[in-house]
């Protein structure tokens, strides 16, 4: 018996549920979330309030932070890295994949010449950006491939990183 099979058998009974809403009801099946940050006074610290939680980013000292938290960027790797376990959790359900564990790791690099004023032929942004993922599962190797392409086609952080969809700055006057 795996660790996760109470887990997995309510995930199973929360994803029909899920299904006969959206089926019944489309429009739910697009969700509005939020996050909202601001600066904490002098210390350059980030509060990120994500619905009821709320959490703190910061810069290392060599950008004058205090490292109270994770960086921005850290985040969005912590962020991909939590989505695909996610998604390879809801695979398992729907593909009937028993499973023990699934870990995710993510790298990626940053290049902050252009973040600190130098001179850049590129935008600054993430790059290089990979993932490992290992999942304890018992199933043949071609099963275990499946999931792995239905994980890389329906994690929504993964595609979100991969086809950018427009951000699009508001103003509040």
């Amino acid at each position: 018996m795996s660790t996760l099979d109470f887990y997995l058998d309510r995930k199973a009974t929360v994803l029909a549920q899920r299904r006969a809403d959206f089926t019944a009801f489309p429009e739910k099946a697009t969700v509005r979330i939020q996050a909202k940050s601001w600066v904490a006074g002098n210390t350059g610290a980030r509060p990120v309030r994500l619905g009821e939680t709320l959490w703190i980013t910061d810069s290392a000292p060599a950008l004058a932070g205090n490292a109270l938290g994770p960086t921005a960027p850290e985040v969005l790797l912590g962020a991909l890295a939590s989505c695909l376990v996610h998604t390879y959790l809801i695979q398992a359900v729907l593909l009937d994949m028993p499973i023990e564990g699934v870990e995710i790791e993510v790298q990626g690099a940053v290049p902050m010449g252009g973040v600190v004023g130098l001179p850049y032929d590129t935008l600054p942004q993430l790059e290089d950006i990979t993932y490992t993922a290992t999942v304890i599962a018992s199933a043949p190797a071609a099963e275990l491939e499946r999931m792995h392409q239905a994980v890389e086609e329906t994690c929504p952080v993964l595609n979100t990183l991969r086809y950018p969809t427009a951000v699009t700055r508001t103003s509040k006057e």
